[in-house]
């Protein structure tokens, strides 16, 4: 009875199951960081800006706290708190059929597609690494890509605050072999910032306009940190591609303004986390179809 239990309990299907049920709780929570955390770094702007230009700041303008935590979860519209029986993962859009509890207002359908979406790609990571280390940091790096993600295709930006602390994460870790080794790492945050870098001048130099931001290059970075100099190529092959496809594709189907930037950081984030998995076998694909 008790191997049958150990057996049960070290079976893929339940870390995998296990990985799902918790991505969903994940992306609750990362619908809030994709909302709130643009907002806080606006409102520290706007502080900074006041005491550099000496405005003071009375008690009527002093605001209510506003972070992560606080205020508590509420409707928009209505302002009505969020009853945590109603903040259940999917499971309460699903019950109060996508509308406030109170005014009736649609709620988006973003949020839970969120939290699908979570759930699915922490699944496939926990099938992919299984019962390793590599399990644990690849979920914490899916997540907070999820995060950057949709924080670059609401306001074009990848906040230092997570892409900077994920740099030296990779770094560590390379110093354990988790990912690959320090001397990859090293060289691949290095190499990561500066392509891009180097492709940002040239482009300006060329037309006198800026092709990306530089949230962009330390995303680069932060994959040359974890991964190594070696996916470097690949990654930025892919979200070319993929980038490129999209782009033409929303300007021919549905008239985006050609003048009008599209946020690179999802297309790397993808490409980034494609090599997180498999780009062992993509590089080898690549190398194999060059002959080298």
């Amino acid at each position: 009875m008790i191997q049958q239990l150990d057996s049960l309990l070290i079976s893929p299907s339940i870390l995998v199951t296990l990985a799902a049920v918790i991505g969903l709780l994940v992306g609750s929570f990362l619908n809030v960081v994709i909302y709130r955390l643009p907002a806080m770094m606006q409102k520290n702007w706007r502080k900074e800006c006041a005491e550099y230009l000496q405005i003071e700041t009375t008690e009527a303008n002093v605001e209510e706290p506003f972070n992560l935590v606080l205020p508590l979860s509420h409707c928009p519209a209505c302002n009505t708190p969020i009853k945590p029986y109603q903040n259940i993962p999917v499971l309460s859009y699903l019950f109060l059929r996508g509308r406030c509890a109170s005014c009736k207002q649609p709620i988006s359908l973003r949020y839970p597609i969120i939290e699908v979406f979570t759930a699915l790609t922490s699944a496939l990571v926990a099938w992919h690494f299984g019962y390793t280390p590599q399990t644990v940091f690849a979920l914490v790096l899916t997540w907070s890509l999820i995060a950057l993600s949709f924080i670059d295709i609401d306001h074009q930006l990848l906040p230092d605050s997570i892409t900077l602390p994920l740099i030296w994460v990779g770094l560590l870790l390379s110093l354990y072999g988790i990912f690959t080794d320090a001397h990859a790492s090293i060289i691949g945050a290095a190499a990561g910032y500066l392509a891009l870098w180097s492709i940002f001048h040239l482009f300006k130099l060329a037309t006198g306009k800026e092709g990306m931001g530089y949230g962009d290059f330390k995303l680069l970075a932060l994959f040359g940190a974890w991964l190594g100099w070696q996916y470097l190529a690949l990654i930025i092959l892919l979200s070319s591609l993929v980038g490129a496809a999209i782009g033409l594709s929303m300007i021919v189907f549905v008239k985006h303004d050609h003048r009008t930037p599209i946020p690179f950081g999802p297309y790397l984030a993808a490409a980034g986390w494609i090599a997180l998995l498999w780009g062992k076998q993509l590089n080898a694909l690549y190398l194999n179809t060059m002959g080298l």
